[in-house]
């Protein structure tokens, strides 16, 4: 573990919103934090406004009130700022292959629209290295103290670094880990009622999928015994049944797929839960290296 926390910040509401939630994350674990803002300066910039002294003061201010907002609530922890010149999605992935993960605001949530996620976060969501974690503002309607932490789980399919981070941000946190998996009758079985009686005489297919999550979960149960999990096991499609449970969650985790032919992308329910999820939501990749 790098011990660093880094924040991207671009001077806006929802942005702030993640300093704050990045600053608590890292007293938590004795991090330092580390506030970044990635900016090139061109003539043709329509974001801020005047040449490129005033940009550059403009940005050195915006990183300077942040690192003084933290401190202010946060006297004994280590926070830098660092202004890098250089494109927002290079400059941004550099600094998630390095921290221990790196905090992006979202610009907002509706009852319609959901969370809407930047063209610069969504692609640092599908290259990053290491654990990316979208924060909105706070939902006036959450609950204040929620205790759980969130993780879907796909036995079989999961990598070892989307549980040891759910597992260790529980521990954390003394919270209680919810262990989601969501299931459902293959359309074979479903066709053929011989089948899926033979295989309801055997114990039943939910007998089955109750067995391997608790396989998938035995060896992060050994490591963290000092964290209760919920075996939270129900039929339905993957991305209803996160939304369904993310209300009651401090955080979510959701692991992301690389492919072979080395193009990385959200997967459906990894997309519809950051965009749709009123916690704090942590991406990380199945091939994550240790952190």
């Amino acid at each position: 573990m790098s011990g660093i926390i880094t924040v991207g910040l671009d001077g806006t509401d929802h942005a702030a919103a993640a300093a704050d939630w990045a600053a608590r994350e890292a007293e938590r674990r004795g991090s330092s934090l580390r506030l970044v803002h990635a900016w090139v300066w061109r003539s043709t910039d329509v974001v801020y406004v005047g040449d490129r002294t005033a940009e550059e003061r403009w940005v050195r201010n915006m990183l300077h009130e942040a690192r003084s907002r933290v401190v202010g609530q946060h006297p004994a922890m280590d926070v830098t700022t660092e202004l890098l010149g250089e494109d927002p999605v290079p400059a941004l992935l550099a600094e998630a292959a390095r921290a221990d993960m790196l905090v992006l605001g979202s610009r907002g949530y509706g009852t319609l629209t959901g969370y809407l996620i930047g063209s610069v976060s969504l692609k640092v969501l599908r290259q990053a290295a290491g654990p990316v974690v979208m924060v909105g503002k706070p939902n006036p309607g959450a609950p204040q103290q929620a205790t759980e932490v969130m993780v879907g789980v796909e036995p079989g399919q999961i990598g070892d670094s989307v549980l040891e981070f759910a597992f260790s941000a529980a521990a954390e946190r003394g919270a209680t880990l919810r262990a989601v998996h969501a299931w459902s009758i293959p359309t074979a079985l479903a066709w053929s009622p011989g089948s899926l009686y033979l295989v309801d005489e055997a114990n039943g297919l939910e007998q089955i999928n109750r067995e391997i999550l608790a396989d998938t979960l035995k060896p992060w149960r050994d490591k963290y015994p000092q964290v209760e999990v919920i075996e939270h096991f129900e039929i339905g499609s993957a991305s209803e049944v996160l939304l369904s449970n993310s209300a009651r969650a401090d955080l979510v985790v959701v692991g992301r797929r690389s492919h072979e032919e080395g193009l990385r992308r959200l997967g459906p329910v990894t997309h519809a839960v950051l965009h749709h999820a009123t916690a704090p939501v942590a991406v990380v990749p199945h091939d994550c290296p240790p952190r």
